[in-house]
């Protein structure tokens, strides 16, 4: 076994808020020799369940934390082969549930724990009902993002209102020929996110064709926007159409673009969705999630 002075430590991570209580250690990659005995492993992807599969037993009891059906990534079969490993499954949202059941998994096996928010840091600071008609959209250069579809939506209610303002955000640099009416934020901190956009806007679009559970949108309802966003399984677990925000089908930047304009000429209607999203949102916090990890460890005798 290598001896914790040989791990080495990265830089801080500055996308999520770690407690300082929590030791970050890095390893040049994720073999057994390189991985101190434990009491619980979890597998976090595809490619490290292929690792934590064969690690013995003095490693820990094993988990699969599994957040999307991850064939974007790699080849089908040895993702699903993934699933069928003797781990235990933990996954973040219900059709992840049901499509270990359909690779036939045993319900024994798996246990549904959403994600959660930070409602201390994602929160309403300005007034729902008086925001100007301002949109933003997380960009990313990643195909089934839908970042292309959710452009041409957004030029399309522009057509209607040609007050509407517009903030793109990402990791990325922008898009070539963004037109200038948009503004685009490239890797703002988590500060800048909840106060200068998700706080500064009304509505806040997804266009993606596939998530997990998809964080961005949950924050911004946790800010107080009304989302409008495809009806991608990352979202379905905590919007319901018209009563918590507006869904369209996939690929289809024209019914999102009828969307966006149906919420900007009714600010009624905007103000009942950001309001009950912000409502159902609220039910997903990290203490339930954490409570309910910790309830399934002691389920198996972990804790």
């Amino acid at each position: 076994m290598r001896n914790v002075k040989d791990l080495f430590y990265p830089q801080k991570i500055n996308w999520h808020t770690i407690n300082e209580n929590v030791r970050i250690l890095y390893v040049p990659e994720p073999k057994s020799e390189n991985i101190l005995d434990s009491d619980v492993v979890i597998a976090t992807s595809w490619e490290t369940a292929e690792y934590v599969n064969n690690y013995p037993k003095q490693k820990g009891i094993k988990f699969y934390l599994i957040q999307h059906y991850e064939t974007w990534s790699g080849p089908k079969d040895r993702i699903d082969n993934t699933w069928k490993y003797p781990l235990h499954k933990i996954v973040i949202a219900e059709w992840l549930y049901k499509k270990g059941l359909e690779l036939g998994i045993s319900e024994s096996m798996m246990k549904h724990i959403p994600n959660g928010i930070d409602h201390d840091k994602y929160r309403i600071i300005n007034d729902v009902s008086s925001r100007e008609k301002i949109i933003s959209m997380l960009y990313s250069t990643v195909s089934w993002k839908g970042s292309a579809e959710g452009i041409e939506a957004l030029k399309i209610a522009k057509s209607k209102h040609d007050d509407l303002k517009v903030i793109l955000f990402g990791v990325s640099s922008p898009p070539e020929n963004l037109p200038k009416w948009i503004k685009y934020v490239k890797n703002p901190p988590q500060d800048y996110l909840v106060r200068n956009i998700y706080n500064k806007i009304s509505i806040y679009l997804c266009s993606s064709w596939t998530e997990g559970w998809h964080l961005p949108p949950a924050e911004a309802m946790a800010c107080g926007c009304a989302v409008v966003s495809t009806e991608n399984t990352g979202v379905v677990d905590y919007i319901t159409n018209m009563e918590s925000g507006l869904l369209s089908p996939i690929k289809d930047p024209q019914s999102l673009g009828e969307n966006l304009i149906k919420l900007l000429d009714d600010d009624n209607l905007r103000i009942k969705l950001a309001e009950n999203g912000n409502n159902n949102i609220r039910s997903y916090t990290w203490d339930n999630s954490t409570d309910e990890l910790e309830g399934y460890f002691r389920e198996l005798r972990i804790v």
